[in-house]
């Protein structure tokens, strides 16, 4: 636990807490500062001047960043159409589930999946294990893309690197955007796909500074601040 402490310490030293960096430079940090000896999930964290408790200012869906998010994705289909399974099989699916096949699964809390893709017509079924698939992040979702009439080109854009996005309570947004072992500047444009995406989404009736403050930090290390300007 003191080696572990010993290491967060030295880490903290690398950064100035009272300095908001550039982006170029908080992802070279980001990457300095991870102290594990796996490679670290990157968060981006961006908090918004929103009232969640608005339906138009509940922000949550997903982007696929240009040099996706380094983690390896299990994707389950669940389809009874054997058009759509070869279809999804083609474009990178792991799994594909009949409906029966499906909920045999889920009855016996079998999740060797990360990521369920559906048609609108199967949500019925999906709802009846909400409690189950709710708590694990699991629920497919239309402002996902995970509950759609085309399930193959969602699973090509997970394979990418598609990453989910959603304001909590707070206004703030936490998404991966890669690895500590990919390179700092894909990093940083993948950063800005999602920032540039955010922008776009800022509802009519957010009033005053969007942006209210935007930070990096690795798996396990310090937290970076960075500066909105030229973003």
């Amino acid at each position: 636990m003191k080696k572990i402490s010993r290491k967060l310490a030295q880490s903290r030293e690398l950064v100035d807490k009272n300095h908001y960096y550039s982006l170029e430079e908080a992802m070279e940090l980001v990457k300095k500062t991870s102290y594990t000896k796996f490679s670290g999930s990157v968060d981006l964290a961006i908090r918004l001047n929103l009232d969640t408790r608005k339906a138009d200012q509940q922000l949550r869906g997903s982007v696929v960043l240009p040099y996706g998010t380094g983690k390896s994705v299990r994707v389950l289909v669940a389809t009874d159409s054997s058009e759509v399974a070869t279809k999804a099989k083609e474009a990178g699916a792991d799994l594909i589930y009949s409906t029966a096949e499906l909920e045999q699964n889920l009855k016996i809390d079998k999740f060797d999946f990360d990521v369920i893709v559906v048609e609108p017509k199967l949500m019925p079924v999906l709802g009846r294990y909400g409690k189950k698939l709710g708590p694990k992040g699991l629920m497919p979702n239309p402002k996902t893309g995970t509950v759609t009439p085309t399930p193959e080109k969602a699973v090509a854009e997970i394979k990418k690197g598609k990453a989910n996005y959603r304001a909590d309570k707070y206004g703030i947004i936490h998404s991966l955007i890669g690895k500590t072992n990919m390179e700092a500047d894909h990093l940083v444009q993948n950063a800005k796909t999602l920032l540039q995406l955010i922008r776009k989404l800022k509802p009519n009736s957010v009033k005053g500074n969007y942006f209210k403050n935007l930070t990096v930090s690795a798996s396990m290390g310090p937290s970076i601040k960075i500066r909105f300007d030229n973003l």
